[in-house]
């Protein structure tokens, strides 16, 4: 795996609904003018910036627009094309966890002071590989019952070896509940990551599962005469 070193700033995009994870892809559309500004200048330099998770769970500070949660991550550009309009559509993989410390400033676009994050594996191997596969066996059941994955992604999964990785890639690719991605994110002990992810997956299956039994014979688009 390829070493990036992380500048002490990095331009950030605040977003609602999207968590941002290492090592996965994340694909975007610059159209702001405050973002083509930023992509301009990443491109020029070292093509780093990161993504935060837009915080309305707490009051902002004075003067702070768009608050950021303090957990994000950043991404380096893999590839990017600008249309004739001067918009762009471009894919960024995450780099690493990092604290944000401080917003350096706000013009021409948002500039933040962060600190890199390192994860701890929670486990040894063994207990690390039990807990894979039971958020494999969990994710392969929830298919079964119906809840779509992107193609190929269980496919992928099963190819990752390093744990950590795994469970970012896992979690950010197949985890709808934006509030726990968000404290999955946070969370830096790999394993306590992959059984929180486990708890929720178990969950969604009880509700599949029960929406099926309510269901009866109807077809999705006759639930609601039940």
């Amino acid at each position: 795996m390829e070493t990036i070193e992380l500048p002490p700033t990095v331009p950030v995009m605040t977003l609602p609904n999207t968590v941002f994870f290492p090592q996965s892809l994340l694909p975007l559309h610059i159209f702001e003018p405050r973002y083509r500004a930023m992509l301009r200048d990443v491109l020029a330099t070292n093509r780093l910036f990161a993504v935060a998770h837009l915080d309305t769970t707490h009051p902002s500070e004075p003067g702070v627009i768009e608050p950021p949660h303090r957990i994000a991550s950043v991404g380096v550009v893999r590839a990017c094309q600008e249309a004739a309009d001067g918009t762009s559509n471009l894919l960024l993989q995450g780099v690493c966890r990092v604290e944000i410390s401080a917003i350096v400033r706000e013009q021409p676009y948002r500039l933040i002071a962060v600190r890199p994050l390192t994860t701890v594996s929670g486990g040894n191997h063994t207990q690390l590989e039990i807990m894979r596969l039971e958020v494999l066996r969990l994710v392969q059941l929830r298919r079964r019952l119906g809840t779509p994955a992107p193609k190929g992604m269980t496919q992928f999964l099963e190819t990752i070896e390093d744990f950590d990785t795994f469970a970012d890639v896992a979690v950010f690719n197949l985890c709808d509940n934006v509030a726990l991605k968000q404290r999955l994110l946070e969370e830096l002990d790999t394993r306590q990551r992959l059984k929180l992810f486990a708890a929720q997956l178990k969950l969604d299956i009880e509700d599949q599962r029960l929406r099926k039994k309510l269901q009866g014979e109807l077809s999705d688009d006759g639930i609601a005469n039940n």
